[in-house]
């Protein structure tokens, strides 16, 4: 590569940093958001009304943009069902259910583990680089999204006597989110970004409300109770925090990889802890703010010295 290739390559790079900046942004706005919803809604029926949301702006926007649904291979439509089932039914029902064990601030602990999940996953299957400064840089977005939760309330962290169970329910959706990152790299080369996305959404959505109607959650009389705050929280997770940030995720995917994408992802408790702070009155404090220099840190050092290892052939 000449170092005006080199130049342009890293000129699309941020780009994509701020891309995938925003959208991790716009998913820390979906603890607040979801706090709007948490006394109105079942967390599961919450859950389907948000992915149906999404499914119907996606739809809305292949249809302005006159983009026609693909015609996915049989291979490819088992891909994109295992990414519905994995991203979008698994994820939720792992994430709803382990909080009825452990709280928010424990589950976010756990969370927070995903760059990692991803980094080793991808390197083990798909045999992505691993060098040390991204090891390094991994573990310090770790130790930065841990301090940032920690520091909001340490007493929110202890647990019970089942702790265990939700511990293991929330590690599921480490797990489901490695799967649903990593296992769309053919996918995204073939279909593009947004129609795997669109199509992964929508089928994951069909088992999200087969499953809110066996457990018996879809209530139309708590549809006809919600306020304009809630239906605004209900638009802001669907739209924005679904639909939007899905596919501007999966292109940050396709065009640096899954573990350079997967570290901005310790960017979502800083932002709800500032969005909280912001919008609930929350107090900032001093870790907080060391928590987020070093989860910018950490991005850093995972994304920036890749571009100079590649002038020396690395």
């Amino acid at each position: 590569m000449t170092a005006y290739e080199q130049r342009v390559s890293e000129t699309s790079d941020v780009g994509v940093y701020f891309k995938l900046a925003a959208v991790t942004m716009i998913w820390g706005g979906t603890f607040v958001a979801g706090r709007f919803l948490a006394d109105s809604l079942s967390p599961l029926f919450a859950a389907s009304l948000r992915f149906l949301l999404a499914s119907g702006a996606l739809l809305l926007f292949l249809l302005v943009a006159r983009v026609p649904l693909a015609r996915p291979s049989p291979r490819q439509w088992l891909q994109l069902s295992l990414l519905g089932f994995f991203g979008i039914f698994f994820y939720n029902l792992c994430f709803f259910y382990g909080l009825h064990y452990i709280n928010a601030s424990r589950a976010s602990l756990i969370v927070a583990l995903n760059p990692a999940v991803i980094g080793l996953v991808s390197w083990l299957l798909f045999k992505e680089r691993l060098s040390r400064v991204k090891v390094v840089g991994i573990a310090i977005c770790i130790v930065g999204a841990s301090l940032v939760i920690v520091s909001r309330n340490p007493q929110l962290l202890a647990g019970n006597a089942n702790a265990w169970i939700g511990d293991l329910l929330i590690f599921g959706c480490v797990l489901s989110w490695g799967i649903y990152s990593l296992c769309a790299k053919d996918l995204n080369q073939t279909l593009g970004p947004m129609q795997t996305v669109t199509y992964s959404i929508l089928l994951g959505t069909v088992m999200l409300w087969v499953a809110s109607t066996v457990r018996g959650e879809v209530s139309i009389a708590a549809l006809l109770d919600l306020g304009a705050q809630q239906w605004l929280s209900l638009m802001y997770l669907g739209v924005l925090g679904s639909a939007l940030a899905y596919i501007g995720y999966y292109d940050g995917i396709r065009k640096i990889g899954a573990t350079r994408s997967g570290v901005f992802i310790a960017l979502n408790p800083l932002t709800a802890v500032i969005l909280g702070a912001l919008l609930l009155g929350e107090q900032l404090t001093l870790a907080m703010c060391l928590g987020g220099g070093l989860i910018l840190a950490g991005i850093f050092l995972c994304n920036k010295p890749l571009a100079r290892a590649g002038k020396k052939g690395i």
